[in-house]
């Protein structure tokens, strides 16, 4: 009887974990029943690629400098008696600006001067005595050496007294004096300092690569400071070689400055449109993936993804030029290239 009770238990549990086998069993066929849904279209966005205009820009940092600059300085030690310039003010080409005292150099002309007079007669009249043999030839050479010397004499302090004056190389704006009249003054003082503001130069760099889109000509827009407010300049010079630290060449403009609102020194922002297409392909930069040789694009053809093998140039903000892989009219992915692969059934949410 003890044993047929016992039975009776082993069966019941053997019935029972049969029965939970059958009902774990159906519950995991149930709960895969989801994954069945794998031929489900993923929901993506998408971009039509039309032909654009596009301006591949080149953006720079330059700096403003006076297209002429030059500090006055004294060629010769002295006293300086006399500025004849107002701070800021402008000047031209070859008027007198500083004047050093040169009363000594001048007394020493003047004594030349009487002296050459003196020599100048003496040797016209030895000249009517060597033809009657009144004196000899060699008296008279003497006489002409005498004239040519004092001559000389004249002609360099002539030269002296001209470095005791700096006058204007070019025609331009005056800066603040560092000295006063009254100084004395040598080579080593900068007296003031002269500008020639308009036009300006902008120099600036650009890498190698978009060298082959520069020539001498070429216009650029920069601005200024925080206004914002554009400026135009042409490119006047291109340095021959390229920095081999930078890997960039150095480029310099010309901008006009009529209104003096461009300062040498300034800071400024420099765009540079070097290369214009009508019929550019742009796609935005999200649809692009990396892979081991290259890049691609998930393509809609008839709501199933395919793949296409691009080649890209020149990128903007958001957008990246496709050189080849593409056509007008394909609709490239733009969101879910990280859950789909080629053949994933897809539906468009938003199509631009």
């Amino acid at each position: 009887m003890k044993v047929s009770r016992t039975l009776i238990v082993v069966f019941i549990i053997i019935l029972v974990l049969i029965l939970l086998k059958i009902f774990l069993f159906s519950g995991n066929k149930n709960a895969a029943a989801p994954v069945q849904r794998g031929n489900a279209p993923i929901p993506v966005t998408g971009f039509v690629v039309k032909p654009q205009r596009f301006e591949n820009t080149v953006e720079s940092n330059g700096t403003i400098y006076a297209n002429e600059e030059a500090e006055l300085r004294a060629e010769i030690a002295g006293k300086l008696t006399s500025l004849r310039f107002k701070e800021g003010g402008m000047v031209s080409k070859g008027d007198l600006l500083v004047k050093i005292n040169d009363a000594d150099l001048q007394a020493n002309l003047k004594k030349l001067n009487a002296q050459l007079k003196l020599a100048s007669d003496k040797l016209e009249r030895q000249a009517k005595l060597v033809e009657i043999g009144g004196i000899s030839q060699e008296e008279y050479e003497m006489s002409r050496t005498e004239v040519s010397n004092t001559e000389s004499d004249i002609d360099y302090t002539k030269a002296q007294i001209a470095k005791t004056e700096i006058h204007a190389p070019f025609s331009g704006s005056i800066g603040l004096k560092n000295i006063s009249e009254g100084n004395y003054v040598s080579a080593s003082n900068v007296i003031a300092t002269i500008q020639q503001l308009d036009p300006v130069k902008i120099d600036f760099s650009v890498p190698e690569k978009y060298l082959v889109y520069m020539q001498k000509g070429d216009t650029i827009k920069f601005s200024m400071g925080e206004s914002g407010k554009q400026h135009e300049a042409q490119i006047a010079a291109i340095e021959p070689t390229i920095d081999p630290a930078t890997r960039s060449v150095k480029i310099r403009a010309y901008a006009q400055n009529k209104d003096k609102s461009l300062y040498p020194g300034a800071f400024v922002h420099i765009e540079i449109v070097v290369n214009i297409s009508d019929n550019a392909i742009l796609i935005p930069t999200e649809s692009v993936v990396p892979i081991l040789k290259g890049k691609k694009v998930f393509v809609s053809h008839g709501g199933i993804v395919g793949e296409a093998i691009i080649e890209t140039g020149e990128r903007t903000e958001n957008k990246v030029e496709v050189l080849t892989g593409l056509a007008a009219g394909d609709t490239v992915l733009t969101t879910g290239v990280l859950q789909v692969r080629k053949g994933s059934p897809i539906q468009f949410t938003d199509v631009k």
